[in-house]
């Protein structure tokens, strides 16, 4: 028997039976692992409000060799009260819990992901922040940590450097993972314009050297990301709507 303690976000709960409930936790040190809390429905249960969307909190569960583990204990570090004032922000936390419990492998570690999921949900919890260029930035991370990280200073087919602008823009494509040069633009059936401006805002966000992204420039890049996403997960996530 194997017994684990580390910290986790809750990013899916549901009820199992009429006391118990199933939780999808992301772990900094077991990457996601999905648990059976046991009386986690009773009154007075010992989880409390642990199991909440969205809550941090310090776990310790058994690990099994098959089926889901046990989680034995579960107490809260932190909340993010805040959210829930602001829909923006509310919507925009529960998209990274989409892209964290569809999004990555089971006992899959990503400290990074893990710490950057945290430090997002931190922002959006303060009322004076963008959810728009916080859920950006974070998306960034996201495809990164999975190995999808764009290609933005040369050509995505051919590694070409002399250039991708056509006529004052840019063309993107997720299937092949980033910008295109004009020659390969026309067989990347996928593609999507990306003005200059565009291209450099998503460069600055990349590379953590942008604030808030003008409104024009986040509405472009919040379309871009998406198709991005969407292809990376094979469907488009059900809270990007709300984004939009």
């Amino acid at each position: 028997m194997i017994v684990d303690k580390t910290i986790a976000l809750v990013v899916r709960a549901s009820d199992w039976s009429e006391t118990s409930k199933i939780a999808t936790l992301f772990t900094r040190d077991l990457g996601k692992v999905r648990v059976l809390a046991k009386g986690a429905r009773r009154l007075r249960s010992s989880f409390e409000v642990a199991l909440d969307l969205l809550t941090v909190c310090q776990i310790v569960l058994i690990r099994k060799p098959s089926g889901l583990d046990l989680l034995t204990e579960a107490r809260v570090e932190e909340r993010f009260g805040n959210l829930r004032t602001r829909l923006p922000a509310l919507y925009a936390g529960y998209y990274i819990a989409e892209l964290l419990g569809d999004g990555v492998h089971d006992h899959d570690p990503h400290p990074v992901l893990f710490d950057r999921a945290l430090e997002t949900l931190r922002k959006l919890n303060n009322p004076a922040s963008d959810p728009m260029t916080e859920t950006l930035r974070f998306e960034l991370v996201w495809l990164h940590e999975l190995g999808y990280r764009p290609r933005l200073d040369a050509c995505a087919v051919c590694d070409s450097v002399e250039g991708t602008t056509v006529a004052g823009r840019h063309a993107f494509s997720p299937a092949a993972g980033g910008v295109l040069c004009p020659a390969c633009e026309p067989g990347q059936r996928d593609r999507r314009n990306l003005s200059v401006a565009g291209l450099k805002a998503l460069r600055s966000l990349d590379e953590a050297e942008m604030g808030e992204v003008a409104p024009l420039i986040g509405a472009e890049l919040r379309q871009l990301l998406g198709q991005y996403v969407s292809y990376v997960l094979g469907r488009r996530p059900r809270l990007l709507a709300y984004l939009e």
